[in-house]
């Protein structure tokens, strides 16, 4: 009897482990995204009525995915993928690459288009690099996967950070009756002049948001001092004393962030009301360090804790105190981390919201975002508030950003206990 020869069988899941597969799947993420992406900020800076072709946007990222992975990688592959993609996404939906005609906003379209094209074909690229047009490894494919969802992560990300962000500061620039006119239309009219900035010329005429900044800045900056004051020495005496309980202590300083803070605004506003603390910026003095104390101390004592002991020791043998080695040795190297401490505090305080309302009714003690609540009314412009929003965003992001070295170095190193 003859012995059928048995045919060689497929390896399980080569024929997704494919080149062609990976293409297809990251041109139609790409593709999908992108146009999503840039077909509402089209909408936002034009106040047109954009429909993203989404069928359309699939077919010129595929397109473009598959031209690089078959001509390769390299500038003159990228030009050809974003030339092809533009051209299927033209022809694909007869010369509306956005749902609309050319001859409408033509110039903005035509950004777009070169925009949604380019960025396809480098996405695409970047995705796509070192992979082969037939089987790949298993290995390879996971790279590309990763790739794929890394990029779409940050995307997202930037997206729902950035279009909130365009979206408040185009308001405050607006009229009423631009506003009225065209709810959707974000763009800026360069021909008002000086007339850009008159929600933020009322702002300080007429609703003294001059003062608001200056009760925030002034709470901010006490809760910070108070906030160091007690978890610099707290933080030290975990970190280097030995006592009972302190490890205890040490894991349980962050347990007041399991409690709601709602659920500590009521008891206190009772407490406080008949005690005579609130409406008062001393009854904020009392609540905000103390919610900002426990992650000071979690932060700095295992910064204290990475710090080498030899030093502060050797201090101690050439006379100093304990205060001394404190002021002398370790404050003087926990720079970036006290730095980091106060900036997160600053921030906590500046942008703290639900105290503030709930304790302050009198308009001169107002903080700033109290201040910007009490022009949540339908008898105010909407422009008003955006340009209010602004005010208290700005002045915190340029801080941040000048001081974000240190707070990335503070983090990282309170992470870490010795």
């Amino acid at each position: 009897m003859a012995i059928a020869r048995s045919m060689p069988t497929a390896r399980p899941g080569f024929a997704l482990r494919s080149g062609l597969v990976l293409a297809v799947l990251t041109g139609s993420v790409w593709g999908l995204t992108l146009m999503v992406v840039l077909g509402v900020g089209l909408m936002l800076v034009t106040g047109a009525p954009v429909v993203p072709p989404l069928g359309a946007a699939w077919i010129a990222g595929v397109v473009a995915a598959c031209l690089h992975l078959v001509l390769g990688e390299g500038l003159r592959t990228r030009l050809l993928a974003a030339a092809a993609a533009a051209a299927a996404l033209v022809l694909a939906t007869a010369g509306a690459p956005f749902g609309m005609a050319l001859a409408v906003t033509t110039t903005a379209q035509a950004a777009t288009l070169a925009a949604f094209a380019g960025l396809l074909a480098w996405a695409n690229a970047r995705v796509l690099a070192s992979v082969p047009t037939g089987a790949v490894r298993r290995y390879d494919f996971e790279v590309v996967l990763m790739r794929l969802l890394k990029g779409f992560g940050l995307t997202a990300f930037t997206v729902f950070v950035f279009l909130p962000f365009y979206v408040m500061v185009m308001t405050s620039f607006k009229s009423q009756a631009e506003l009225l006119a065209n709810p959707l239309d974000f763009s800026i009219d360069l021909g008002r002049g000086g007339d850009l900035f008159a929600s933020y010329v009322e702002l300080f005429t007429s609703f003294n948001f001059g003062l608001y900044i200056l009760n925030s800045f002034v709470v901010a900056v006490a809760t910070v001092v108070l906030t160091l004051l007690v978890a610099v020495p707290g933080a030290y005496a975990i970190a280097r004393l030995r006592f009972r309980g302190r490890e205890g202590f040490s894991q349980s300083v962050l347990l007041i962030y399991m409690v709601p803070a709602i659920v500590l605004v009521l008891p206190l506003y009772a407490v406080f009301s008949q005690v005579g603390l609130r409406n008062t910026l001393l009854g904020l003095l009392i609540v905000y360090p103390a919610t900002t104390i426990p992650v000071a101390l979690y932060m700095l004592q295992g910064y204290f804790r990475g710090l080498p002991s030899e030093m502060e020791e050797a201090g101690l043998m050439d006379g100093l105190s304990r205060l001394g080695v404190i002021f002398k040795i370790t404050l003087p190297l926990s720079l970036p981390a006290l730095a980091s401490v106060a900036l997160y505090v600053f921030m906590i305080a500046w942008n703290e919201f639900l105290f503030a309302f709930m304790f302050l009714d009198d308009p001169s003690i107002f903080t700033l975002p109290r201040g910007i609540a009490s022009l949540n009314s339908s008898e105010l412009p909407r422009e008003l508030m955006m340009a209010g929003a602004v005010v208290a965003t700005v002045p915190i992001m340029i801080l941040f950003l000048w001081l974000e070295r240190f707070m990335v170095q503070g983090l990282a190193a309170g992470s870490v206990k010795g």
